[in-house]
């Protein structure tokens, strides 16, 4: 197979909305390249003016035109807004797909949870949960701030015996850290075919095929999925979570937990409002950036 990577540099505070373009319409969500010369360590900012690189892949298919022609679209619109360099190109083979992909990341230590590349050696230190991610052709490998966000309730919430729905599973990585924090039982559901080998690869590499179910499809009123579940999470994005409002407190046993991210900021209230319209009370809410994560509790139906 061959791959499009899709480029541009960008002023630091368009990476948000940018990325958001390249992960709806790409293939294993985004890389993005930080300005250097400043440390954080040392309470260095990033300087006002800094840019950044942002990458996307497509498989060269038949969907290729049709999802580059978004993606121009949409950056041309951003464009008006502030100064961006000309969308580059550049066709690749498989293997060189696979090396720039992985070229762009790195251990992850998020609390306990430390996210390892399976391409790279880790050796734990004590009380670490190390979990091996390959993100394949599925987005999450823990590096987005949602998926920083979740991993951290995760970390908080998770004990032994729970049973969890990971819903829009990606790469397995919500679903891989919720079995190796404790949970008894988890199941990760995606509609995405990639997402699905990737995840059932990646549960496989962590040993968890035991304590996790993945399967294709979602949550609906007609769909087949038991319910019950003392904790439910859905990375997703603001449009689907509230769409999906009903059916995600549904699957929750009274006072199981949610934990709803992909949000817009902006858009934290109008989730808040539908969630506590199907019986789910707020018990918190982060954000990191443009990105926001909602965690709730069932306290009715």
């Amino acid at each position: 197979m061959k791959w499009l990577e899709l480029s541009l540099r960008a002023p630091a505070e368009y990476v948000e909305p940018l990325s958001v373009i390249f992960q709806r319409h790409g293939y294993g969500g985004v890389a993005v390249e930080l300005v250097g010369g400043y440390n954080p360590d040392e309470d260095e900012t990033q300087p006002d003016d800094s840019t950044a690189i942002l990458r996307s892949y497509l498989p060269v298919n038949s969907t290729t035109a049709f999802r580059k022609e978004q993606i121009r679209v949409a950056v041309e619109l951003i464009s008006r807004l502030c100064s961006l360099s000309p969308l580059e190109e550049r066709v690749m083979e498989q293997g060189e797909w696979m090396e720039s992909w992985r070229s762009h990341f790195s251990v992850l230590h998020m609390g306990r949870i430390v996210v390892c590349p399976s391409w790279m050696e880790y050796t734990a230190k004590p009380g670490e949960v190390v979990i091996g991610m390959d993100p394949g052709m599925a987005f999450g490998t823990g590096h987005h701030p949602t998926t920083h966000m979740c991993l951290a309730e995760l970390d908080k919430l998770v004990t032994s015996g729970m049973k969890v729905l990971d819903v829009g599973t990606g790469s397995g990585i919500l679903t891989v850290a919720a079995a190796m924090l404790g949970a008894d039982y988890v199941l990760a559901l995606d509609i995405d075919p990639d997402a699905i080998k990737a995840a059932r690869a990646n549960v496989k590499a962590n040993s968890l095929q035991r304590v996790v179910k993945v399967q294709r499809g979602t949550i609906s009123s007609e769909s087949n999925v038991e319910g019950g579940f003392d904790l439910v999470v859905a990375n997703l994005y603001t449009k689907v979570i509230l769409g999906m409002a009903p059916t995600l407190v549904a699957q929750l046993a009274t006072r199981g937990t949610l934990i709803v991210s992909g949000i817009m900021a902006d858009r934290m209230g109008e989730v808040e409002r539908a969630l506590e319209a199907e019986g789910c009370t707020l018990l918190r809410m982060d954000r990191e950036g443009d990105w926001a994560v909602l965690v709730g509790s069932k306290t009715r139906g």
